[in-house]
C-alpha cells in the first residue's frame, strides 16, 4: 500500500510542520496549497490519505472532498478552524473519515493518521531500515552502523540521521531536523541541532565528512564516503 500522504493546508508554516513530523514517522509527503492542486495530486499521486484543510484558495475543502468522495474511498482527515465546523461537516455528509480541530498537536495528527490508515483495512509499509553510503539506521531498534560496525549512538543522534538518511544528499534545514528530534512544540533551540551533529562527526572519526554542512540553510548526509 502508498505510504504517501497527501497534505492540503495553505498555510506554510503548519504544512511544513505537519510535512516533517509525517516524514519523521517514515511517510512519504506530498503537499498542495489550493483546492484545484490538490484534485491534482490526488490522481498524479495517489496518497493513502488525505489531510484536508477547509478553508483553501481556488476551491474549498468542502468541495475537494466531494469531489474525491465521488470517484474514490480515499481516506480523509479534515482540518478545521473551529469545533462548530466538525458539526456543519458532520451535517453535510462529506464523509471524512476523521476531524481535527486547530491549534492541534503535530503528534495527534500523526497519530490520527496512522488510526485511519488502521480502520481503512490496510497496512502502511513504512521503511525502519535506512541507507546512506556506509551508514544504516535502524529507527525500529534504534541502532547505528558504519560499514557494519555499530556505533553508541543517542536517540536524538539516531533520529536525526534517520532524518537525513531518508533523502540522501538533501539538505535539510535546521528547523526540519528540529522537528524530527521532536523539538518543535516544546521551544528547544534550534543550536541543538548543531550539538548532535558535532558530538554525530565525533563518533564517525575518519568518517566524519559524511555530515556535510551547507553554510546558511542546514545539513545532508553524503549518499557515498
Amino acid at each position: 500500500m502508498s505510504s504517501t500522504i497527501l497534505i492540503v493546508e495553505d498555510e506554510v508554516r503548519l504544512a511544513d510542520i505537519l510535512e516533517e513530523y509525517l516524514r519523521r514517522e517514515g511517510f512519504h509527503t506530498e503537499r498542495a496549497a489550493t483546492g484545484p492542486r490538490a484534485l491534482e495530486l490526488w490522481r498524479s499521486a495517489r496518497p493513502a490519505l488525505m489531510l484536508l484543510d477547509l478553508m483553501l484558495p481556488g476551491m474549498d475543502g468542502l468541495e475537494v472532498a466531494r469531489r474525491v468522495r465521488a470517484e474514490s474511498n480515499l481516506p480523509i482527515i479534515m482540518l478545521t478552524a473551529r469545533d462548530e465546523e466538525v458539526d456543519r461537516l458532520v451535517g453535510l455528509g462529506i464523509g471524512a473519515d476523521d476531524y481535527v480541530v486547530k491549534p492541534y498537536s503535530p503528534r495527534e495528527v500523526v497519530a490520527r493518521v496512522r488510526a485511519v490508515l488502521r480502520r481503512a483495512g490496510g497496512g502502511v509499509d513504512v521503511p525502519t531500515l535506512l541507507h546512506a553510503g556506509p551508514l544504516s539506521v535502524d529507527t525500529a531498534a534504534f541502532e547505528v552502523r558504519l560499514d557494519g560496525t555499530p556505533l553508541e549512538v543517542t536517540v536524538a543522534e539516531v533520529r536525526l540521521l534517520a532524518a537525513l538518511a531518508r533523502e540522501p544528499g538533501v539538505v535539510r534545514s535546521r528547523t526540519e531536523l528540529l522537528a524530527a528530534l521532536g523539538g518543535l512544540d516544546r521551544g528547544t533551540d534550534e543550536r541543538a541541532v548543531d550539538a548532535h551533529v558535532k558530538n554525530l562527526r565525533r563518533k564517525l572519526g575518519e568518517r566524519e565528512g559524511l555530515l556535510d554542512t551547507v553554510r546558511g540553510v542546514g545539513y545532508r548526509l553524503r549518499a557515498e564516503g
